[in-house]
């Protein structure tokens, strides 16, 4: 099943710590993820960034709620405990807990409008219920980043395709050797620019001391998808080359029929399209600039965990 939003969670996790007891993050959790029904696989499942789990995560955030709203306390390093409002809230039987309804504890109050308070500009709070509806501030940072990155992307492989021949192919260099092939730049360029070598643009050492060597055509096509036939002219010029690999690149895309024809082959070519070239040179800082850096940390749990020290 889907996993659940973090105010889907809120009811459940009130109703765990129904007993009284005082009750260990991963007990809870461990209990929710039964209840909901999850598999391994999707209690495994990643936040965006790859450093903490996307249920896990989920979860902490609707204890943090309710810990804010005074339903939950926590008595002790790493522990959970219902109190008093938290039972009589279940008293009431309510169908649901979100945050429309934590809104009537003052304290809860208080922490979702602290920004406003401090003098912050911040969004009314009905424009930000449609978005906290299923994700945690760290999903809404990571679907931002997201969306940014794609504008960016395309960005970049509007601005390549705008490029001469030679700047591409000269782009397409610097990329490789930010990748960690080929040695030093000086070295790398100086493989590339020969035009008419049997369908070769040039090569390059696939690492500093130049055991092999990656041989590369890299074409500007324009909005047709490069086909077999000229991925089998490459792998013809590799064959005359007896070379083992290449990388064949372009602003386009390749049709099914020549990712197939790669793909079938004892030789190792690589084929990047403009999607995956504008995504590389995103990831290596290649014709991009950082503007701004945000660090999001998190509680470490187990730290605060009696049984673990």
């Amino acid at each position: 099943m889907p996993i659940p939003d973090y105010q889907s969670i809120m009811l459940p996790l009130l109703q765990f710590a129904s007993d009284g007891g005082e009750h260990r993050s991963r007990d809870g959790i461990t209990a929710l993820a039964q209840h909901f029904n999850l598999t391994p696989e999707e209690v495994a499942t990643l936040l965006p960034s790859g450093q903490d789990y996307l249920f896990g995560n989920r979860w902490g955030w609707a204890r943090t709620y309710l810990k804010k709203a005074g339903l939950i306390a926590y008595p002790s390093r790493g522990k959970f405990q219902i109190t008093s409002e938290g039972r009589s809230l279940l008293s009431e039987q309510p169908a649901k807990i979100n945050v429309a309804l934590l809104k009537r504890y003052p304290s809860f109050l208080e922490f979702w409008n602290g920004a406003e308070k401090e003098g912050v500009a911040q969004t009314p709070i009905s424009a930000v219920e449609s978005q906290v509806a299923e994700q945690t501030p760290e999903e809404l940072i990571a679907s931002a980043h997201e969306k940014l990155r794609k504008q960016i992307q395309s960005e970049l492989l509007s601005k390549v395709m705008s490029c001469t021949p030679a700047y591409f192919e000269r782009l397409v260099v610097r990329l490789l050797t930010a990748m960690g092939y080929g040695g030093s730049l000086t070295d790398a360029g100086s493989a590339l620019g020969r035009t008419g070598d049997g369908g070769i643009d040039g090569e390059i050492k696939e690492d500093k001391l130049g055991l092999d060597r990656i041989y590369i055509q890299a074409k500007r096509w324009g909005a047709n998808n490069v086909g077999s036939p000229e991925v089998r002219d490459f792998i013809g010029a590799l064959a005359g080359k007896r070379a083992r690999k290449g990388v064949l690149i372009t602003t386009s895309k390749f049709s099914k029929d020549a990712i197939a024809c790669a793909a079938n082959l004892e030789k190792n070519v690589i084929l990047v399209d403009g999607d995956r070239l504008s995504e590389l040179m995103f990831e290596y800082g290649l014709g991009v600039t950082t503007e701004s850096t945000y660090h999001v940390k998190r509680i470490e749990n187990d730290f605060f965990d009696e049984d673990e020290v």
